[in-house]
């Protein structure tokens, strides 16, 4: 039993505090109109002492201008204003669930790491699961954090640039905060030692830090003695477009190699083979790129014919230098090319690329291309030489703003490579497949054994071969995503994205990929998709929006791990781990449980808990679980109404001011579900829904009363209906209070103001004449359960009172063991999520 203001029990609920009331100040204010002269409202809820069926009496009651309820009106009203025509109905491009910061946080699913010297800066982040750590690196630091809680025994190196380095820095007119040396590249350089490079306040440096073996006690030092300078390994600047990749000891850079930024290229360095890398101010190879992504995918056994694939955006060739059109690229060359041995010396004699198309069939066979490439994850499978390709793209259109993701399969990436070259006989020239001979071996691939293995190395080819490939960089055919349209596609410009990361699930019905997607305000969206193959209509359903940072700052880095089920987010102001689910926030019910549709959960028969494929931790054979149409009706049948763990039915009654404003509170847990309201009369038997007006508002909030009447009084059934499972969640009586009865009671407690100062006595000692205040309204409204509310009531009156008092002369010995304080203030993290509304 509990007593606390509606305005308590509403703002923290479904909204932050601060967001609310400055929305509220913005809003105007003319529609609150109280009839009454003594309109000033305070509230109180009271649960009924010894009722059994968890009955909630809600006491609206006329008494002091209380702000809370002010908030609680205008923003209701704000939602009405916004949204009249009533967002009550499903609306799929809501995530089922919102979580706030503080939401994961109460329910322990996330942790956060910020670094003790300020801002972190972060640049780059590194999953070692061998090592079990995450390391990271920001400005003039590294940090080795661990991956079971990343705000715990941390290890840090501090990196700073050289005074030397500053001064030069700032001497060629860099902002001292540019001339520091932020960390841009981290890599396992062997089992003991990783590399590192970074900035160098425009001064690329390289080092190795110790880690260590993962038997020895955890090491974590930079080597002094190895720093060495970082030039075609490192960018200049923080935020130039980077991508790199290391293998078999050699480092594999996209980047802009020179101070001004201008100089693009495609870099081989460290290893045992000559450092190379793309030819100078060639517009054919590189053109203005933004480097996204990259990575080593062998095409078979033969080491000596792998593939290292670059992704990056660009401008285009093909089209009129005017339009200055942006295309998606991928770009390949062959790790083991040495460049030729009269011409391309030192440079690649293997660099092939193609477009990367993804986009929407249009009428008429226009399409809507998305062809600025955000990020790309390489999602692997059992066979390493076939992982499958998730590009984040937005539009560079002024039309519209929204993103796509395109899947695809390594078999549409070999198939562009292997297939024709473009060409282009001169400027004024259309751009046309190549038709010529092609000479052997055919340029681009690598020299190895499944090639023939007649030219040891690529300076063994003959300069017809080389000739060719310096002009024959682009190839014909793009490579398509598969399905030929995205597996995701949002055009409400609601989000700007950043960072993918996928994991494929196995579920009931088979595997599913499921996304999460960062933001640039510090939400990560998880999604799942769903392609029909008989109508080729593909369903995105979004379960959840998490705000993993409390800020909202942008999201630079994702590393998910599919073995600790942990998804980190490396942001400028700090690292944070995310659990990837966490079934049992969806309810106790076996319905709330399919309704998710998370392919991570199941209902066990007790609970709704991880799903394990058969054979695999599966401790029992009842499952239930439809991840593509969400049934469950049928996937709960005979437990709907038999199982004790169904959500009953919230019942409330709830007091309401003739002629003034009143909110029936009704918010279903999940976003995606549609309210219907129903409202059975006095002394009437069947119920109709109710329909909205100028007077009556259907809100987010719940329904809303402009202005009260009479004839509203009745019992109102909120209900939700989701995948066409309807569930009544609440159930409200509300009753009317006439103006005139109103009246006579304010009169009277005029009167009798002086008793509430009075100090709180026994029960029995109260007089007639000093009784508190809240007993005239509950006489007032005839409430059949009189006397036991008024002792509820009295007791917590006369609590409250006191407690206030001891509150102004706390005591030093309230907590005499320090643990007791840190227990008693720990936050429960078994609660039920409660949705944020935005503002």
């Amino acid at each position: 039993m509990k007593l606390e203001a509606i305005g308590q029990r509403f703002s923290p609920r479904h909204v932050d505090e601060e967001r609310f009331l400055e929305a509220v100040n913005r809003l105007p204010h003319p529609f609150l109109k109280f009839t009454n002269k003594h309109s000033r409202v305070a509230a109180l809820l009271a649960r009924s002492p010894g009722a059994e069926e968890e009955q909630h009496i809600l006491l609206v009651i006329i008494k002091g201008a209380m702000d809370f309820t002010k908030v609680l009106l205008l923003v209701a009203w704000a939602v009405f204003q916004e949204r009249f025509n009533g967002l009550s109905a499903a609306d799929t491009r809501q995530p089922r669930l919102r979580l706030s910061h503080k939401e994961l946080w109460d329910l322990n699913r996330t942790s956060v790491f910020h670094s003790p010297a300020g801002a972190l800066d972060l640049r780059v982040m590194l999953l070692d699961e061998y090592q079990e750590r995450l390391f990271v690196g920001g400005k003039d630091l590294v940090y080795s954090l661990g991956l079971d809680q990343v705000s715990d025994n941390y290890k840090e190196i501090r990196w700073p640039s050289t005074s030397q380095q500053t001064e030069d820095c700032q001497r060629k007119g860099k902002e001292s905060n540019e001339c520091a040396n932020f960390v841009r590249v981290l890599h396992h350089y062997n089992r003991t030692h990783l590399l590192a490079c970074g900035t160098g306040a425009f001064d690329p440096v390289c080092a190795f830090i110790r880690v260590g073996l993962r038997s020895e006690e955890k090491i974590f030092h930079l080597e002094p003695q190895r720093i060495e300078r970082g030039r075609g390994k490192c960018p200049f600047d923080r935020s130039s477009p980077f991508s790199s990749s290391f293998v078999g000891g050699e480092l594999f850079t996209g980047l802009y190699s020179d101070y001004w930024g201008r100089d693009a290229a495609i870099f081989r360095t460290m290893g045992r083979l000559p450092h190379i890398r793309t030819e100078h101010d060639d517009e054919r190879l590189l053109n203005e790129p933004k480097f996204v992504g990259s990575g080593v995918i062998p095409d078979n056994d033969d080491p000596d014919d792998n593939k290292v694939y670059f992704f990056f955006t660009e401008k285009a060739q093909e089209t009129d230098k005017e339009n200055g059109a942006i295309y998606a690229r991928v770009g390949r060359i062959c790790a083991n090319d040495v460049g030729g041995q009269r011409m391309l010396i030192n440079k690649w004699s293997s660099f092939l690329k193609s477009r990367l198309i993804c986009s929407v069939p249009g009428p008429n066979g226009i399409d809507t291309y998305f062809d600025e490439l955000e990020d790309i994850f390489l999602l692997q499978t059992r066979d390493s030489k076939n992982p499958e390709m998730f590009g984040l793209f937005t539009t560079t259109s002024n039309i519209f703003k929204g993103y796509a993701i395109c899947m695809y399969h390594m078999s549409s990436v070999r198939e562009s490579f292997n297939g024709p070259y473009a060409h282009k006989d001169g400027p004024e020239y259309h751009w046309s497949m190549y038709e010529g001979k092609v000479p052997y071996p055919r340029p681009g691939s690598c020299a190895s054994k499944v090639n023939g293995g007649r030219h040891a190395t690529t300076r063994d080819y003959p300069d017809d071969v080389l000739r060719f490939a310096r002009s024959h960089p682009l190839m014909y055919e793009p490579i398509k995503p598969v399905h030929r349209r995205p597996v995701l596609l949002k055009t409400d410009g609601k989000y700007n994205v950043k960072q993918i990361a996928v994991d494929r699930v196995e579920a009931e019905d088979g595997p599913y990929d499921v996304l999460f997607i960062g933001t640039d305000n510090g939400i990560v969206l998880k999604i799942i998709t769903i392609y029909n193959q008989q109508t080729e209509v593909m369903e995105e359903v979004i379960l959840e929006e998490l705000q993993v940072f409390k800020a909202p700052v942008p999201i630079i880095s994702m590393e998910i791990s599919m073995k600790r089920q942990q998804l980190y987010i490396g942001s400028e102001s700090g690292v944070a781990q995310v659990k990837l689910h966490q079934c049992h926030i969806y309810g106790s019910a076996c319905a709330d449980c399919c309704l998710a549709r998370d392919p991570y959960c199941a209902w066990d028969g007790v609970s709704c808990s991880r799903y394990y494929p058969s054979g695999v931790m599966s401790k029992r054979r009842f499952r239930r679980q439809d991840i593509r149409h969400g049934n469950a009706v049928q996937q709960c049948f005979g437990q709907l109404f038999n199982d004790e763990t169904v959500s009953k039915t919230e019942e409330q009654i709830v007091y309401g001011i003739e002629y003034n404003n009143t909110l029936l509170e009704c918010i279903p847990r999940s976003l995606q579900a549609k309210v219907i309201w129903f409202v059975q009369r006095a002394h009437e038997t069947r119920k109709e829904e109710v329909k909205t007006d100028d007077r009556l508002v259907k809100t987010d909030f719940g329904l809303l009363f402009l202005r009260l009447h009479r004839m509203d009084a009745g019992i109102y059934f909120c209900q939700t209906v989701e995948h066409n499972f309807v569930h009544t969640i609440r159930k409200i009586t509300l009753e009317v209070v006439e103006e005139e009865r109103l009246e006579e009671m304010f009169h009277k407690e005029e009167d009798e103001e002086s008793s509430h100062r009075q100090p709180c006595t026994a029960q029995s000692s109260i007089s007639q004449a000093s009784k508190p205040w809240y007993k005239d309204f509950l006489q007032l409204i005839g409430y059949s359960n009189f006397q036991r509310v008024e002792e509820y009531c009295e007791k917590v009156w006369c609590t409250d009172k006191k407690r206030k008092k001891l509150k102004m002369f706390p005591s030093k010995w309230k907590y005499a063991n320090p643990q007791e304080k840190k227990a008693r203030t720990r936050t429960e993290h078994y609660r039920l999520p409660r949705h944020t509304v935005s503002l």
